[in-house]
């Protein structure tokens, strides 16, 4: 019996070793992702009441310092399953470094009924990034500013929790 206790605790022990390298190598690896820098901006405002008015326009300003990259512009809208349209038109306003505004209005497809919403989701809050142009593009180096306005008839749009604008380097 004693030899079973030894070699039970033997194990144990193996057992408790292995489990702190992996602790060590779990510890170790969330260090090393976490201190990786993130290529990309993206900031979206949350609408009080979850309600978009069209007197509601949130500005995004940022800067491109690296000119020899692609770059990828996303729209971002977050809403509930209770949205009542497959679909959402905005105005986009954007104004590169040492130019004018120029002003877009643009239908972007939410869901269909094949599928249901194209976008991220958990429980009943779904996430869009809906990309601005089909192919990732140069941007000059200077301070961007981008203007969202929502033209949808139904003012306010009920069900919407934030919008905003995405912009990643591609690799």
């Amino acid at each position: 019996m004693k030899g079973l206790l030894k070699i039970f605790n033997i194990q144990c022990s193996v057992v408790t070793i292995q489990s702190k390298g992996l602790f060590i190598s779990l510890l170790y690896s969330i260090i090393l992702t976490s201190c990786t820098t993130v290529d990309l901006y993206e900031k979206t405002v949350s609408l009080p009441g979850h309600e978009w008015k069209s007197t509601n326009k949130p500005e995004f300003n940022f800067t491109i310092t690296d000119t020899t990259v692609l770059y990828q512009v996303f729209f971002v809208i977050r809403h509930t399953e209770k949205y009542n349209y497959n679909n959402i038109w905005v105005n986009y306003y954007y104004q590169p470094p040492n130019d004018t505004l120029h002003k877009e209005a643009r239908e972007f497809q939410l869901a269909t009924n094949e599928k249901g919403w194209l976008a991220t989701g958990m429980d009943d809050i779904y996430e869009h990034r809906i990309k601005l142009s089909p192919d990732a593009g140069k941007l000059k180096a200077g301070s961007y500013k981008f203007i969202l306005e929502n033209i949808m008839r139904e003012d306010p749009l009920k069900e919407v929790l934030n919008v905003g604008v995405r912009i990643e380097k591609v690799k």
